[in-house]
């Protein structure tokens, strides 16, 4: 039993109740006093209890890329350095990368959720069925059209993992393939495209329900053309990634996305971040290209933007301040908004029979504390 802060429910906040954890999961909000016999923890006064941070692009963290080590180890290296700032469910992303490394990322997710991994939710395959025309940082030689032998692939990794995000551009791939893809389980995802709002809208008949990094890498909103920024403002049925670091997209366009887009899908937080979040390096390698830390930016020598220098609670805080939302929707955005969009049952909320993940939180937003299917982690200092 957890008593003494006020409670986000990833809907409303409770004041004077008490938050009840069994067998790692939420139990109940009650108003009972706590029994100090039974009690499991008391937190500060003026502290807050909220959904763990939900994250469904995260390439790195703690000095290491999943790019370059596909392995568990690597795996639980990203997920404890994003816990440190208030992630506690996270797709780790593969960039575009071989056929043969690929596979292995997989088999690398598949084994990690068989060791229970803490953190870990699935993997996200972000290429190579990209558009080159909208590659980013992507590497071109890498990227290639779907064939039958990448389906079967992608399909049975689907079926193995708990959960399987795909970003896929409507040039590299057919909607029969994303209807296949859907149908197996997997959530696709259209970016990296230059695609045509009539090309766009036949994916999305087919089943594709999200946009990675709205704005970034995809045919932009004009007034003839809406392109995929304005397919994914405009199509209600898909939810949109949005990394808001103040580099990748700026303010204004953040506003007018939050206005203009309609549900049920939701505009939610990514940090597409790379192996700097808890790592003090300056630079390292993506396929075979150095990447250059400096001010808050990664990129490319010239000058390419390639992923982020950003975690989750970080995030939060630039769409309060910056952006100028309440707290509830800020920390909606980053937990129970990308929860729904990938289909994470029990994520994001903190309900009876969901998974016990959720943070605490002192006065500034700092992190005193983080739990992961109900094992509490002190943070030293808090973090942020």
């Amino acid at each position: 039993m957890i008593a003494g802060a006020q409670i986000f429910d990833g809907q409303r906040w409770h004041s004077g109740k008490t938050l009840t954890v069994t067998r790692g999961k939420i139990g109940a909000l009650s108003e009972s006093k706590p029994d100090t016999a039974t009690m499991l923890r008391r937190v500060p006064e003026g502290s807050r209890i909220v959904p763990g941070f939900v994250d469904l692009q995260v390439n790195g963290g703690g000095g290491v890329l999943f790019n370059n080590d596909l392995t568990v180890s690597g795996i639980e290296t990203i997920c404890e350095a994003h816990r440190a700032f208030g992630t506690t469910s996270l797709l780790v992303t593969l960039i575009t990368d071989t056929p043969e490394n690929t596979e292995r990322g997989i088999k690398a997710g598949i084994e990690a959720a068989r060791q229970g991994v803490s953190g870990f939710a699935g993997l996200h395959l972000e290429g190579p069925h990209l558009s080159i025309a909208r590659k980013g940082t992507h590497a071109a030689e890498l990227i290639r059209p779907m064939t039958n032998q990448d389906l079967a692939l992608l399909l049975q990794a689907a079926r193995d993992l708990p959960k399987l995000l795909v970003t896929l551009a409507p040039e590299s791939v057919t909607p029969v393939q994303v209807r296949q893809l859907v149908d197996a389980g997997a959530v696709v995802s259209l970016g990296h495209s230059d695609a045509g709002i009539e090309t766009i809208r036949l994916f999305v008949e087919a089943g594709a329900s999200m946009v990675t990094h709205l704005f970034n890498a995809m045919s932009p909103l004009r007034h003839r053309e809406p392109g995929l920024v304005g397919a994914a403002l405009g199509f209600g049925e898909l939810s949109c990634g949005l990394i808001a670091d103040g580099h990748h997209v700026d303010p204004i366009a953040i506003r007018i996305a939050l206005k203009a887009k309609q549900g049920p899908g939701r505009v939610f937080l990514v940090t597409d971040a790379m192996s700097s979040i808890g790592w003090h390096g300056q630079s390292f390698r993506l396929n075979g290209r150095e990447v250059f830390r400096q001010n808050g930016r990664l990129t490319l020598e010239d000058g390419t933007l390639a992923g982020a220098d950003i975690d989750m609670l970080t995030c939060v805080r630039f769409m309060m301040t910056e952006i100028g939302l309440q707290v509830d929707e800020a920390l909606r955005m980053a937990s129970l908004y990308p929860a729904e969009a990938a289909g994470l049952e029990g994520a994001g909320l903190l309900l009876p029979d969901a998974q016990a993940n959720f943070l605490v939180l002192g006065p500034g937003l700092e992190i005193l504390a983080s739990v992961i299917g109900g094992q509490w982690l002190d943070h030293q200092g808090g973090a942020g």
